[in-house]
């Protein structure tokens, strides 16, 4: 069906910047939201950022005014571009789409990448 595979991820000191990559494959008829989520060491699972298919967004409130999520439906690839970044960002970055595989756009399906490891540390 459809696999994400994220890039980006590295390490950068407080303060940093870095943008996350996240790009779709397979077989899909049409996308849906796409967001970002990121689970700590000890933490739970949240989610960081989503955006709509018609561009609406919403952010953690840890991350707003520093994140900025976006996509480009022609590449299938979501992004997460992420300034000022501070230890407590330091997390295993995941993204997701919500998709349809055909016409039948009330079957709706989800699928999430594997990650990658964002770092934040003097």
């Amino acid at each position: 069906q459809v696999q994400l595979v994220e890039s980006g991820g590295g390490l950068v000191q407080p303060g940093g910047s870095l943008r996350l990559s996240c790009t779709a494959s397979g077989r899909f008829f049409v996308t849906y939201s796409m967001g970002w989520s990121r689970q700590a060491p000890g933490k739970q699972r949240e989610l960081v950022a989503g955006i709509s298919d018609g561009g609406a967004t919403h952010y953690e409130d840890s991350v707003k005014g520093r994140f900025t999520i976006s996509r480009d439906n022609a590449k299938n690839t979501l992004y997460l571009q992420m300034n000022s970044l501070k230890p407590e960002d330091t997390a295993v970055y995941s993204c997701n789409v919500e998709y349809s595989l055909n016409s039948d756009l009330t079957r709706r399906l989800r699928s999430w990448g594997q990650g990658t490891q964002v770092t934040v540390s003097s």
